[in-house]
């Protein structure tokens, strides 16, 4: 049976479009290092600037959405996505980086809400059994965004290497931006989406704005969201470190673009890898979070130990003469290599995220929030990583950060995933206002 237009997979299917066109190509621009300059300093204190009002759009974006929809929130904020990418042609032209950290800045609040919307209809929209499935298509076609965004600075820098992209480049990335805005509007309302079996996706049907803000505020003390602020803080930190230390720092820009293509790529790979073990029918839900638990454990760990070693060859950013190139197998074969393992362990990491707060409910506006201040905490995380960057922190210590806030995110993520049980269906409604009615997906803690 093909898709139905109201059908979740549908809509999973156009939200994995629009942040192909959006996100995907913001995270192709960003992958390149410093958004694509020689000089990372701009780049950097504007991923400050976006990680910072990221942090508070991010935690308010699961009410807005909630308030104002999916289609129109989606729309408007895929514009910021254009805005940010063509302030990079005129950084250029003047060298002056103030539009490009306020363009920062304002896509920070975009993004927040964008991806509290599209995390609301990822781990809601589905039945329990298919959560890992879902999350699986969405960054399948997510990252497909940044593996051929990465096609764009590879192909037309592929002759020459000022260090820095081209404005074709940056026009690129803006037309597509702008399409995956307008592709916004093709969402269906969540109150018209249907399950296969189908049930409807929407388990409450009102909020205002008292509501949503006692809400809010309910995640601070909720045992549960502050036992993943550690995994939430952690979840963007370490691209500061894969960009600009790895990628941006030790090859030259064609290079760059090519090693996307594989970043991306095998993104796409490790999120399809991990959502059979997630969704698998042979395990209690708690035993599947057990398992992936241990798989991003051991992979990040080896991630870690890989650029310690890389890190002792290259300690600081080669000059632009000396820079690897992909040509050369035999001095980039190795770092390459590693990078494309760091995009397979960030899909592990993601998917397994998403996974665990999918666990915790099935109501779409519970999630909502939930995502909202997963992405918020997110970004407050990665706003501090920029900024150590920007202040040209050495290469080690922000590695040996980036393992330390890995090894403190190990017991809480532990301590959710202990919390987890085998269904999260509602048992009976609540009082008008709150949460609206009971789960039986998480232990009493919750």
């Amino acid at each position: 049976m093909g898709l139905r237009y109201y059908s979740a997979m549908t809509q999973v299917i156009i939200v994995g479009f629009v942040c192909f066109l959006c996100p995907g190509m913001f995270n192709a621009l960003n992958g390149t290092g410093g958004g694509g300059q020689l000089d990372t300093t701009a780049g950097n204190n504007a991923n400050t600037a976006l990680y910072s009002t990221f942090v508070v759009f991010g935690i308010l974006g699961g009410a807005i959405v909630n308030l104002c929809g999916v289609r129109w929130t989606i729309f408007v904020s895929g514009f910021t996505y254009a805005l940010y990418s063509g302030s990079y042609i005129y950084l250029n032209h003047t060298g002056n980086s103030a539009f490009t950290i306020a363009a920062g800045a304002i896509l920070g609040i975009g993004a927040g809400i964008l991806w509290a919307a599209q995390g609301m209809i990822m781990v809601s929209y589905p039945r329990e059994e298919e959560k890992g499935r879902y999350i699986a298509v969405f960054w399948i076609i997510f990252n497909l965004g940044g593996m051929l965004g990465g096609i764009l600075p590879f192909a037309i820098n592929y002759k020459k290497d000022n260090g820095s992209l081209d404005d074709g480049v940056y026009i690129a990335f803006v037309v597509l931006e702008c399409l995956g805005a307008f592709l916004g509007l093709a969402l269906a309302p969540p109150a018209k989406v249907t399950r296969d079996d189908g049930s409807s996706v929407v388990l409450v049907k009102y909020t205002n704005l008292g509501t949503e803000t006692m809400e809010i505020l309910k995640l601070f003390i909720n045992p549960l969201m502050l036992a993943l602020l550690p995994m939430c803080f952690n979840s963007n930190f370490f691209y500061t470190y894969q960009f600009d230390n790895i990628n941006g720092s030790i090859f030259n820009v064609r290079t760059r673009g090519f090693n996307n293509i594989f970043y991306w790529g095998a993104q796409m790979v490790g999120s399809y890898a991990i959502s059979f073990l997630l969704d698998s029918p042979r395990f209690a839900r708690k035993t599947r979070g057990y398992i992936a638990f241990a798989v991003v454990f051991v992979f990040f760990n080896a991630i870690w130990g890989g650029s310690l070693a890389l890190n002792n060859k290259y300690p600081a950013p080669l000059p632009l003469e000396d820079r690897l190139d992909f040509k050369d197998s035999s001095r980039a074969g190795g770092a390459i290599t590693l990078y494309v393992f760091c995009g397979i362990g960030d899909a592990l990491y993601q998917s397994f995220a998403y996974w665990i707060i999918g666990a915790l409910s099935n109501d779409n506006q519970l999630l909502a929030r939930y995502i909202g201040f997963y992405k918020g905490m997110q970004s407050f995380g990665g706003a501090i990583a920029w900024q150590l960057a920007a202040k040209k922190v050495s290469h080690k210590n922000q590695l040996v950060a980036n393992w330390v806030l890995f090894a403190i995110s190990v017991p809480s993520m532990l301590y959710v995933v202990w919390s987890i049980k085998d269904h999260s269906e509602p048992i009976g409604p609540k009082d008008e206002g709150s949460e609206h009615y009971e789960e039986k997906g998480v232990e009493q803690a919750a």
